[in-house]
């Protein structure tokens, strides 16, 4: 026998004899079935130590001066694209009369022709190429008694319809469909609006707003600021010799509208409280009314949520997301891919709607509510910002260190557990056959 080191008494692991090792096939069995079950839990530590889960936190949204993509996506069956104006105002001041960058329309032919797209377009009311062809180079046509816009293509002259318009529109006069201004006779303006009478149009596109209180909203006519006030030139949209199935309403469908970017499906998947029935809720949303005066109003809550991926970096994602002016529309947050955060937002809404004509809620039975009367026929979206963020965070909740640990714990557990079964098998075993030997 070797000699003893002075380790010996400290082994903790003391061996036993082999002669002494008595193998039964019961043992044999339990081993077999340890094995697997060591196998089985080990994988289900690895596949712990692989999954990735995500943390949401509620932190006090501290960024300044950013600007908050929206994108829209609706239809209006009984309003023409030739009628429809977008408009954006907010809490700073700023406003956006007659948005047409971003966004494009949509011909649709009547509800009763199936509502197929005729033409797509950019969100102008005349194309660009419209311009006034005269045999005399010197011409400078009439402003309709109002005074010339700066902006016209000859100053001092209105020489298209659109420039009558914009006249009309800056003095605050409805324009109708000019019917005794030359330059729209010539063009063929009230033929154009009559041609579209029963037309739909769909809006779709992005806009980019401060990311302040604020609304953006839909309606019919072009839009202009007297005094304090907002209004619409409704003439034509208010037209009285218009049948019953031609009279134009803000009946609408909303498909889609979002504020900031849409998560992709990996994430959608990934985080399947996030996808875009929960964070947008007015996706696929009707109203429909038979009423030309009649308002729309939806009450919307933008809460900002980001996206941090596994193994993101704040310094390498602040400098992606430093200038978002940079961006193009539409893919804001979208264009960095894992390399930054995704940097969106979520809502709540509550609606409400009314006749301008004013009255109460008998017909639903709340005759006590009361509305008011006046105001402009259109959808209105007020949006106001939450002061808080949701930040979802991707992490692994185990560490490398927490692996190693439950594979001991799974392998000496089980193998504890395995040497107890194969134990009392073994005993069983030898009590029943030395009673057996006993009764014989």
């Amino acid at each position: 026998m070797p000699a003893k080191s002075r380790f010996t008494r400290l082994d903790a692991f003391a061996k036993t004899v082999e002669d002494a090792r008595v193998r039964t096939t019961s043992g044999g069995i339990v081993t077999l079935v340890s094995l697997v079950v060591i196998l089985w839990l080990v994988w289900g530590e690895w596949a712990d130590y692989r999954r990735v889960v995500v943390l949401p936190e509620l932190i006090v949204d501290k960024s300044r001066g950013e600007r908050m993509e929206i994108h829209l996506n609706m239809t209006f069956p009984r309003l023409p694209c030739e009628l429809l104006t977008l408009d954006v105002m907010d809490v700073s001041g700023e406003q956006q009369m007659g948005v047409v960058h971003g966004l494009n329309k949509v011909r649709l032919s009547p509800v009763a022709e199936g509502g197929k797209v005729i033409d797509v377009a950019k969100l102008e009311l005349h194309a660009q190429n419209e311009v006034a062809v005269h045999l005399n180079p010197e011409y400078c046509g009439q402003c309709g008694g109002a005074p010339p816009p700066p902006n016209t293509n000859k100053p001092g002259c209105c020489n298209t319809c659109e420039e009558v318009r914009e006249a009309y529109a800056l003095k605050s006069w409805a324009f109708g469909k000019g019917e005794n201004i030359e330059q729209c006779q010539r063009e063929g303006y009230a033929e154009k609006i009559n041609a579209q009478r029963r037309e739909g149009c769909r809006i779709e596109g992005d806009i980019r707003v401060n990311k302040v209180i604020g609304n953006f909203h839909i309606a019919p006519g072009r839009s202009f600021s007297t005094g304090n006030m907002h209004v619409h030139d409704l003439d034509t949209y208010m037209d009285r010799e218009l049948s019953d199935n031609e009279k134009h309403t803000m009946s609408h469908i909303i498909h889609q509208l979002r504020f900031g970017p849409q998560l992709s499906d990996e994430l959608s998947r990934r985080w399947q409280w996030t996808d875009h029935h929960h964070t947008n809720p007015l996706d696929d949303t009707q109203q429909f009314t038979d009423e030309p005066a009649y308002n729309y109003n939806y009450y919307i809550k933008v809460v900002s949520t980001s996206y941090l991926p596994l193994g993101w970096d704040s310094s390498q994602s602040d400098q992606l997301h430093g200038d978002d002016q940079s961006t193009p529309l539409g893919l804001h947050g979208a264009v960095h891919g894992a390399a930054g955060s995704l940097e969106t937002h979520q809502y709540s809404v509550t609606s409400h709607k009314r006749s301008l004509h004013g009255g109460n809620d008998a017909a639903e039975g709340h005759k006590e509510r009361v509305h008011a009367e006046g105001g402009i026929p259109g959808v209105f979206f007020n949006y106001d910002i939450s002061p808080m963020k949701v930040v979802n965070r991707e992490v692994r909740p185990k560490t490398f260190t927490g692996f190693l640990t439950g594979v001991c714990a799974v392998i000496g557990g089980t193998l504890t557990v395995a040497a107890a079964v194969d134990r009392f098998l073994y005993e069983g075993s030898r009590r029943m056959r030395k009673s057996a030997a006993h009764t014989e």
